[in-house]
């Protein structure tokens, strides 16, 4: 007992493990010294990637997707009449999360940018896109660009109007007419959709719901070339929250969407938040 007890077992002796229980197998030197080599060299690249394009730090890598994911709500005080009786798709700024994680989401297409790609490639930032046709309809193959590095394209429907003035049919065009754009052109009908302005109403959701719409988020900030905007009066990021920019560039904006973007990671990183894929949440 007392050399059981001290790990020690008498010369010539083997130890054998208990019924039901395997030995362990210590992982190799040479496995280990293998997946340091590649966590080296992967953020030696983004740190590479980050001084080229001007960040104040190096963006902070995002935990592993959620092995179960968050039960999506609506915010509360977004609901609608009916939200649980017709089982509407949700309303939400934030997805529960104890991850210290934010999610960029970047609206409509107008600005057709390639230095963007380069920078969100090179720096490896997940973000999502929704789509408004009239906007992305002179240069599908941008989109489809970036769909191809792993970018989600989701659906802002096909003119951008103010839904909530429009009836329930008119609605329903605008959403499931880009559902139809995004198969056609990128393959694939999306489960998430943004109303243009984040103004809908109880036809808007139905309409989402009845073009196979599964989710509606909005944002709790958003991010320009030169200024963020919060809807919450503290002005800080919570772990979850979702935040907006535009396809804007010069013509609209004091600047550019490297420098909105610079200027998201730098806050972002800075308050010890890394950038988190949506989708993996939903």
């Amino acid at each position: 007992m007392a050399a059981l007890a001290s790990g020690c077992t008498p010369s010539g002796t083997q130890a054998h493990p208990a019924p039901g229980q395997q030995r362990l197998q210590a992982p190799s030197a040479r496995a280990l010294d293998s997946y340091a080599t590649r966590l080296r060299t992967s953020y030696e690249q983004r740190a590479a990637a980050a001084g080229r394009w001007g960040l104040e730090q190096v963006p902070l890598p995002p935990p592993p997707p959620p092995a179960v994911k968050p039960r999506i709500t609506p915010r509360p005080g977004f609901e609608v009449t009916g939200q649980e009786e017709e089982d509407l798709p949700p309303v939400f700024t934030t997805v529960p999360t104890t991850h210290k994680v934010v999610f960029l989401t970047i609206d409509d297409g107008a600005e057709k940018d390639p230095a963007f790609l380069r920078m969100m490639n090179e720096l490896r930032i997940p973000y999502t896109a929704f789509l408004t046709n009239y906007l992305v309809e002179s240069d599908y193959g941008y989109f489809r660009a970036m769909q191809a590095s792993g970018v989600t394209l989701n659906n802002h429907t096909l003119h951008h109007p103010y839904l909530p003035g429009l009836s329930y049919e008119e609605q329903r065009h605008e959403i499931c007419g880009m559902q139809d754009v995004m198969e056609k052109e990128f393959g694939k009908r999306p489960k998430a959709f943004r109303p243009p302005y984040g103004n809908y109403n109880r036809d808007t959701l139905r309409a989402a719901k009845s073009c196979g719409i599964a989710y509606v988020p909005i944002w709790n900030e958003e991010v320009f070339a030169d200024r963020w905007e919060f809807r919450e009066s503290d002005w800080r990021l919570r772990p979850g929250d979702i935040v907006l920019t535009h396809f804007r560039g010069p013509a609209e904006w004091n600047g550019t969407m490297v420098d909105a973007m610079r200027r998201f990671l730098d806050r972002v990183t800075a308050e010890g938040f890394a950038v988190a894929r949506l989708e993996d949440y939903l």
